[in-house]
């Protein structure tokens, strides 16, 4: 029997309602693990880059990279996508893609993620023509 002072979830629409000043940007995290070693996620590193950038390009991707070891000593092969899909199943067609998905080297889950507290800073100078991202 659950504890209704002590609850183990709540309805999403419950966080969408206590947050609802905040941002709210719908996201999805796409989480990647290599499935037999390092070996076929290094053969077909450079077509996922390549399937990366594309994604960049396009607008769909909000930001990407390997997960380190927990000791920030070591990349296991992890990496987690956070892609801009209308829903879950848009966002697991876009993580289907991957050629590395494809290629078996990696499998994956997909989480729903709402952002609503955070900040971003961009510097551009333009003298130098160089920029920060904070």
């Amino acid at each position: 029997m659950s504890d209704p002072d002590n609850p183990k979830s709540v309805p999403a629409a419950a966080v969408r309602e206590a947050s609802g000043a905040m941002l709210q940007k719908q996201l999805y995290a796409i989480f990647t693990t290599p499935t037999d070693g390092l070996g076929q996620v290094f053969a077909n590193l450079d077509a996922h880059l390549a399937f990366q950038m594309q994604l960049e390009q396009d607008g769909i991707m909000f930001a990407a990279g390997p997960l380190w070891s927990d000791d920030e000593q070591e990349w296991q092969g992890e990496g987690m996508v956070v892609v801009r899909a209308a829903t879950r199943a848009d966002a697991i067609a876009i993580a289907e893609r991957d050629p590395m998905h494809k290629a078996g080297a990696r499998s994956f889950t997909v989480r729903p993620w709402m952002i609503n507290e955070g900040s971003m800073t961009v510097r551009l100078d333009f003298s130098t023509q160089t920029f920060a991202v904070n």
